[in-house]
């Protein structure tokens, strides 16, 4: 039964976060999300639609354990438990040789994307240990499951790392009540995609034909990650939208069917980082 469910989104201000936060409203869910700073955590909340007896929203630095333990407490508070947490908020790096990274930016991508999911879900999990009951999610991306690309190698390793470290408490959890599972959105068109390649647009011209074979809205993919999250009892489970099966369906019939995604998105659209995956 999904009604009047307690879920937390972390990154919900933009993309698939909120996206996310849609979907489980319409769904009947009670959700906190977080953003990365106040104006941006006030503005994801405008645009859902202001606070409400279903919504709420608090500002959150994932890197800091103290700043997610507020974000549960947060969400304690206000619907008296967290039944679904969602590991979502993450940052990228643009595409470019692996020694062109400044230091601090590859610092910035495992602080957020390795350390945040670490106090996600160590939070997560010592919350609804205490309650007996729960679901955690961290979202996939690509690399998690040994993909390669040039030009993507701090992202994909922490993405791996991710993939590894679920694997890991998948384990841990067994037999307690507390279930994780993975979320893994496929290519979806957000500015966070195309930000990969702000510094190498004849690139992104190359890769663009693919992801509008491969590729979908946040709006199709969403709604379909919610329902599987929803339905889930199991842990260890997978909710996968890009399937090897609808890949291949993709290229088959790509000949006749014409599809451009990203015609609304600005490719060197700066972002708040940490709120979308």
């Amino acid at each position: 039964m999904s009604e009047n469910r307690s879920v937390v989104v972390t990154g919900g201000t933009r993309g698939i976060g909120q996206g996310l936060v849609r979907e489980f409203i319409k769904a009947g869910c009670r959700v906190t999300f977080t953003g990365s700073s106040e104006a941006s955590t006030a503005k994801g909340l405008e645009a859902l639609g202001g606070a409400s007896a279903n919504l709420t929203a608090v500002a959150c630095d994932i890197t800091d354990r103290e700043q997610v333990q507020k974000t549960w407490d947060h969400a304690v508070a206000t619907f008296g438990r967290v039944d679904i947490w969602i590991n979502n908020a993450g940052i990228s790096l643009p595409r470019k040789p692996f020694q062109d990274h400044a230091v601090a930016d590859l610092q910035g991508i495992v602080d957020t994307n390795i350390v945040g999911i670490f106090n996600g879900d160590a939070v997560a999990m010592k919350g609804m240990l205490a309650q007996g009951s729960g679901y955690i999610w961290n979202m996939e991306g690509f690399g998690s499951n040994g993909q390669t690309s040039s030009g993507l190698g701090p992202y994909g390793a922490t993405k791996r790392a991710l993939n590894y470290l679920t694997k890991v408490l998948i384990k841990e959890l067994k037999g307690t009540g507390v279930g994780m599972g993975y979320l893994s959105p496929g290519i979806v068109a957000t500015d966070l995609l195309i930000q990969d390649y702000e510094d190498d647009m004849e690139q992104w011209e190359k890769v663009k034909k693919t992801f509008n074979i491969l590729g979908d809205t946040v709006e199709t993919v969403t709604p379909y990650l919610v329902e599987g999250v929803l339905k889930t009892e199991k842990s260890g489970k997978r909710v996968a939208w890009l399937t090897p099966a609808k890949a291949g369906g993709r290229f088959a019939t790509a000949g006749f069917k014409k599809r451009n995604l990203f015609d609304q998105i600005d490719p060197r659209k700066t972002m708040d980082q940490q709120d979308a995956s």
